[in-house]
């Protein structure tokens, strides 16, 4: 992770990272990674999940083969799962034990809110872990106020970024 943009109110701000010299590209969103590799997806997504907590969902996007799996794999091992992370588009619903339980759900094949629900899905983001959710926009109508939403894009030149935009205190935890 070369560069992260982050908007001034960030804990990201003169940490880790380096800032972005010209204004937030950032936009609408609060948060700016540059990945050149798994490795660095990874790492953005253990940073990450040192940020999340019990009752927090997150909603992925992006396209087929953007890194959404690999950053799971991030924040699930910042929360203490030792388990091999693997996509959920087959069993839809992974679920591991960390410090909490992480409820690993891939929306890929889920037709809409309902059968998002039908599958365990909102029982899943009402419980007592961590919710990530993989297609997070094909269940938007279900997701709280409070999500964190993750886009990553691929670059011309083949690097990731991934947009971070969340709601409440998620910027100003520890």
């Amino acid at each position: 992770m070369n560069i992260l943009t982050a908007k001034e109110n960030s804990p990201y701000k003169g940490g880790i990272f380096q800032k972005h010299d010209a204004k937030s590209a950032a936009g609408e969103w609060d948060l700016v990674f540059i990945s050149n590799s798994y490795d660095e997806t990874f790492e953005v997504g253990c940073e990450l999940g040192r940020k999340l907590k019990r009752g927090d969902v997150v909603a992925l996007s992006g396209a087929l083969g953007t890194g959404k799996t690999c950053l799971c794999t991030g924040i699930c091992r910042a929360v203490g799962v030792k388990d091999l992370v693997t996509s959920p588009t087959y069993t839809i619903i992974h679920e591991y034990e960390g410090v909490f339980p992480v409820y690993h759900i891939d929306a890929y094949r889920l037709s809409g809110a309902e059968d998002f629900e039908n599958c365990g899905g909102g029982e899943a983001m009402r419980g007592d872990g961590l919710t990530l959710i993989e297609w997070g926009g094909r269940v938007g109508v279900c997701l709280p106020d409070e999500t964190v939403h993750i886009d990553i894009k691929i670059t011309n030149s083949g690097q990731r970024e991934i947009f971070v935009k969340s709601a409440g205190d998620f910027r100003s935890r520890n």
